[in-house]
């Protein structure tokens, strides 16, 4: 049988002194045989009946009553509920529960700053366990004082109900019940990774629990249920959006377990592309979320039909006021369906030039050779030219150019060259490097020599600098000249420069004569 919080506060289990009260069962506190009580006249015409009918009058006039006179009306109830309470917690075994708890807890407190610093070193030494176990050590770590005042009090309450009358630890039991509830949310939030996420649902499980144990989740449910609003012929409450809350909560963090699941199961099999990987992981998580979002909406009874207008709405903005981010979702599965580019791709997008590390359903980033990370609009790889060096195979061919003097021999040149290339790491020995004469320049016969690789995400200027630095070793060794440009000057004394400069006509002489 369920106890009225009032009723027991009230009664306390003390046996009435008057030898002409009325003898009464005790109706709450279920004792082992039937005792006499002393039942208040004050809680058998106002707190028992009263609060009784006081959730069905508020629920029979939610429909007539206005909203500020409903909430008046149900706050008052609660009021003279915690009125009872306080009124309660005067009398004697009443507070000598509520001593023995915060006795209670100064013990856990004391217990844990002795235990707390040894689990501690403890944990400190603990060398090649897993992170997991580690990381469930150090939450009991920190919520010890919680659970030494859990098990102190349960203990405490065990004892109680066998030594004394159950009415002298009803307090004690309540506290019991709402530690180890608050504890267990604890314990179970944890499993949250976003810690602000987390902090919500932690507090929201606390109150609901602590509701819940004191019996005052009815009074609640019609409290926020009052509070309304009329949209035409839709209500909507407060304890409606609390519902839409809770209920589309746990469809999403069911949809987020199954989304993430089924991702990695995907991402495992060889079989499938890349690309078809991303749009079909893109595809899971648009049905999963979408169907909690619609099955949360009926649950708590939102008429989805009212929703038509306003989708309706929302694609005429997208329409006008979304086209380029619209314009970036279909392009974006447009690059998932024609497989042009997919992750670990190498390309060059104008100055970029990386790999692709993931496909977004707005944007591509790619990652530079500095560590740069761009996050290029999916619609800029659908319109501009895209140099994607790995899309049909790995093969990417280098180029680099170089010249020697006049004197060297140019076939011995080309074998040089062609050997110090192989002997790169990088540089592929299947397909064989080759050198070629380009031109004969100003100072130096041109040469062009190119090889392969399989790598570009290991980056290509570091391999043509590792080919130049084998080329120049190469070239050391066997006595070939890389020419630079040289100029001659020649400085003039001044009887030179007169000698050698032409003399200037005057108007007397006239130009100058040349001998006959």
């Amino acid at each position: 049988m369920k106890r009225p919080l009032g009723w027991v506060i009230l009664c306390g289990g003390i046996p009435h002194s008057n030898p002409n009260a009325k003898p009464v069962d005790c109706p709450v506190q279920a004792c082992r045989e039937a005792r006499v009580c002393a039942i208040l006249g004050v809680m058998s015409q106002l707190i028992i009946p009263g609060l009784g009918a006081l959730t069905a009058k508020i629920a029979a006039q939610a429909t007539t009553e206005a909203p500020s006179e409903l909430v008046r009306e149900i706050a008052l109830g609660l009021w003279i509920q915690v009125h009872t309470f306080a009124t309660g917690l005067l009398r004697p075994w009443n507070a000598y529960q509520i001593l023995i708890a915060m006795g209670l807890f100064l013990l856990a407190h004391l217990l844990r700053q002795v235990l707390a610093p040894q689990l501690h070193a403890w944990l400190r030494k603990r060398e090649g366990w897993p992170k997991w176990r580690i990381r469930y050590l150090l939450l009991i770590h920190k919520r010890l004082r919680l659970m030494l005042f859990v098990l102190l009090t349960w203990s405490t309450y065990g004892l109680m109900q066998a030594m004394t009358w159950p009415s002298r630890s009803y307090l004690i039991g309540i506290i019991a019940s709402l530690a180890l509830a608050w504890l267990l949310i604890a314990l179970v939030t944890r499993l949250i990774a976003n810690s602000a996420l987390r902090g919500v649902v932690r507090y929201a499980g606390w109150i609901w629990a602590t509701l819940i144990i004191l019996g005052l989740t009815d009074e609640t449910q019609t409290l926020l249920d009052g509070l309304a609003v009329h949209l035409g012929e839709t209500r909507l409450s407060v304890w409606i959006l609390v519902q839409a809350i809770f209920v589309l909560g746990v469809l999403f963090f069911g949809a987020r377990i199954i989304s993430t699941t089924s991702s990695s199961q995907i991402r495992r099999n060889d079989e499938i592309s890349p690309s078809m990987q991303v749009l079909a992981v893109k595809l899971l998580q648009t049905v999963l979320y979408g169907s909690a979002f619609f099955i949360g909406l009926r649950t708590v009874g939102v008429d989805l039909g009212g929703l038509a207008f306003l989708s309706g709405a929302i694609g005429l903005g997208l329409g006008f006021g979304l086209q380029k981010v619209v314009s970036n979702l279909v392009s974006g599965v447009i690059i998932l369906l024609d497989k042009s580019i997919k992750p670990g791709d190498v390309i060059s997008l104008g100055d970029t030039f990386g790999w692709i590390n993931a496909l977004g359903a707005r944007y591509v980033s790619v990652v530079t050779r500095d560590g740069k990370e761009y996050l290029i609009p999916n619609e800029d790889l659908i319109t501009g030219q895209v140099v994607n060096w790995s899309h049909s195979n790995e093969f990417v061919r280098l180029d680099i150019f170089f010249g020697t003097a006049y004197d060297d021999d140019p076939h011995k040149v080309r074998a040089i060259a062609i050997e110090a290339a192989a002997s790169v790491p990088r540089v592929l020995s299947m397909k064989a490097p080759v050198c070629h004469i380009v031109g004969f320049g100003d100072s130096s016969v041109d040469y062009i020599l190119r090889f392969w690789i399989t790598d570009p995400t290991g980056g290509l200027t570091n391999i043509r600098g590792n080919v130049y630095l084998a080329l120049w070793d190469a070239f050391q060794e066997n006595g070939i000249s890389i020419p630079f440009p040289q100029r001659e000057v020649r400085m003039l004394q001044d009887g030179d420069k007169a000698a050698q400069s032409p003399r200037k006509p005057t108007p007397e002489t006239g130009p100058p004569r040349s001998n006959p």
